[in-house]
């Protein structure tokens, strides 16, 4: 497509262009040649942007004098780069059909439109929606339903109980549906609790490499539409995700714990279970969450990065807190008996 179609497609306005260029693909800062774009939304790469040779660059109006070369203005230019890679790389088209190597149990209820890949296992009663594709070494067991348009990627293992929307995305290695991590103690021995609800996914959900997504012990476990999940996450029974929150890699959240809509949780963060989370909830990476959330905003915990050296010497200093604390108290109440001596 040219220039002037994609400014129209990605919601952006073009200037300093020739309107009917042609655009092949979009690129770095750095490797983007004459007929590809780029994008510019990090300070850290000003020096990349001034040398740039793309035919164009994704840019905010803010930045646009730091830019030599033609400009496709959007307030956000990531998103107008996501939705020019989607122009140029769209997903490759589901081809209806089962391979030899699948096996399908006969009251399994799969679209005509659907495809099924080499060694899939589709047990009984189980639900596949129009142009839904099924990849490779896939599991899905009795009773399981899957939307419309849903891309379960290879390897992934869907257990009884599990309910897919439509558009739903999961990657290679995802489990949804495993027994959660349930056990009481009979006099010093574990006994295992049974998991008896299931999982549910909303429309346009996505699921990360290696994820796994523990099933409800009475009830279900809930990603509700949007939700956006990074590689090995796991999210243990009875938790529910409101919409549009997005976990990066990492992350466990134990049992029964709520997150609220919107929220953004970064990489390796641990959130103990019972609490609540409201909307718009901001954790940074490597965070410890002990308690509920009620407020909106953006929380952190952890240790900064420091020198080993350092990093010793104020974790002694840290054990010591105690003690400096009560001798803290007993200073002070010295200061105020000086301060206000007893009468008589």
């Amino acid at each position: 497509m040219n220039l002037a179609m994609l400014a129209e497609k990605i919601c952006a306005r073009l200037e300093g262009a020739l309107i009917d260029l042609p655009i092949q693909g979009v690129s770095t800062l750095t490797r983007a040649g004459p007929q590809e774009i780029s994008f510019y939304s990090n300070g850290a790469y000003r020096e990349e942007l001034a040398k740039t040779q793309a035919a164009a660059v994704i840019i905010a109006p803010k930045n646009r004098h730091l830019c030599k070369v033609p400009v496709l203005l959007i307030e956000n230019p990531y998103l107008g780069y996501a939705r020019a890679a989607n122009l140029f790389n769209p997903p490759a088209p589901i081809i209806p059909g089962i391979h030899v190597t699948a096996w399908i149990a006969p009251t399994a209820n799969i679209a005509p439109t659907a495809h099924i890949g080499a060694n899939a296992v589709i047990e009984a009663e189980a639900v596949i929606g129009d142009h839904s594709f099924i990849g490779p070494g896939c599991i899905l067991e009795t009773g399981v339903q899957v939307g419309a348009y849903c891309q379960l990627k290879a390897q992934v293992t869907l257990c009884t109980l599990t309910r897919l929307g439509n558009r739903v995305i999961i990657h290679p290695g995802a489990v949804i549906g495993s027994d959660g991590f349930g056990l009481a103690n009979d006099q010093g021995v574990w006994i295992k609790v049974p998991h008896l609800g299931g999982v549910i996914l909303g429309d346009d959900v996505e699921i990360g490499a290696n994820t796994t997504i523990d099933k409800g012990s009475l009830g279900d476990t809930v990603l509700e539409n949007g939700v956006k999940l990074d590689n090995q996450v796991q999210i243990a029974h009875n938790v529910h995700i409101g919409e549009h929150t997005a976990i990066a890699g990492c992350v466990g959240i134990a049992g029964s714990t709520r997150v609220g809509k919107h929220c953004i949780i970064g990489g390796g963060v641990a959130i103990a279970g019972h609490l609540e989370l409201v909307d718009h909830v901001h954790i940074t990476g490597g965070s410890m969450i002990l308690q509920s959330i009620d407020t909106s905003g953006i929380y952190s915990s952890g240790t900064p990065l420091q020198t080993n050296r350092a990093w010793h010497r104020n974790y002694h200093r840290f054990k010591q807190l105690d003690e400096l604390f009560k001798r803290l108290q007993q200073l002070e109440e010295q200061v105020k008996h000086l301060q206000d001596p007893p009468s008589g």
